[in-house]
């Protein structure tokens, strides 16, 4: 054993003496009253912003706080098993954006079933009591930090009863609490996105159906997340650059259709937060 090893609380090095972990953790700056050294990031969701500018978006009037669910699924032979949370990497952007007010949660990125019976290729479940469990404690996070506006929001049918249900448990809960948690059932409506793709952007695919778990809106959409995830190139070299007979080139039109699908989902959604906010308001 050598001298230094006798010393537990300290590590000698020429003729400094560093700080053990506890006490660098003690000696850590209060990130509640520090002086942002930076300028603000332009960005709404939560993991990519720092404390710092999460605690100045607070302060400024920012009291909106979206929590997203999607899913990991089979989706056919083009589209990653991540499809509806790439979905909703463009939409949560753009409806905190239009929001104005609002931050997004981290994607919670599977859905609720039964793990024992997950067995298509890639699926992966919550059990319907971790599900729940996650809003919760995602909602309840949120509000501890001082977030007074949450809205779950659910890009895949699954989604739907146990948000419905936790929305409910926990207004019930912050009813004497000026603090808004609900549900926004208006989110998910591709019924409405499919008449909006063939009426307004005129692209038609009600006649053939490839039989994948894809479609032109979703394709689209997720193209604006990344052409990687609905596998553009490799299609495109294999002369697979297209679903339910609808070309998705060139890829410029086919990205500004997705964009505008965006808008036109977001401007539903946003809409529906505002009726809630409003009627909270009475």
């Amino acid at each position: 054993m050598n001298k230094w090893s006798r010393a537990p609380f300290a590590l000698v090095v020429g003729f400094s003496v560093a700080m053990t972990p506890v006490a660098a953790q003690e000696a850590r700056h209060d990130m509640s009253t520090f002086e942002r050294p930076i300028e603000m990031a332009d960005n709404v969701w939560i993991e990519e912003l720092t404390a710092l500018e999460v605690r100045d978006r607070l302060a400024s009037g920012t009291n909106t706080a979206l929590v997203l669910v999607g899913g990991i699924e089979e989706n056919g032979p083009y589209l990653t098993t991540g499809k509806h949370n790439h979905v909703l990497k463009v939409m949560g952007d753009a409806v905190a954006r239009k929001l104005g007010n609002a931050l997004v949660a981290p994607i919670i990125a599977v859905e609720p079933g039964d793990p024992e019976r997950a067995t298509a290729l890639g699926q992966i479940r919550y059990s319907q009591g971790t599900y729940r469990a996650v809003l919760r404690d995602y909602a309840t996070s949120l509000k501890s930090q001082g977030f007074t506006r949450i809205f779950l929001m659910g890009d895949s049918g699954g989604n739907t009863r146990g948000m419905e249900e936790v929305a409910a448990e926990l207004s019930e809960a912050w009813a004497n609490e000026d603090v808004i948690i609900a549900h926004v059932p208006e989110y998910y409506n591709y019924a409405e996105v499919l008449q909006y793709q063939i009426d307004v952007l005129g692209v038609q695919e009600t006649q053939y159906d490839e039989g994948f778990h894809d479609n032109y809106y979703i394709t689209s959409i997720i193209m604006n997340d990344d052409p990687r995830y609905v596998r553009f190139e490799e299609r495109f070299e294999a002369g697979k650059a297209s679903i339910n007979g609808i070309s998705i080139t060139p890829i410029g039109e086919t990205l500004e259709h997705g964009r505008r699908l965006i808008d036109f989902r977001a401007d539903v959604t946003v809409d529906a937060i505002r009726k809630l906010v409003a009627e909270h308001s009475r």
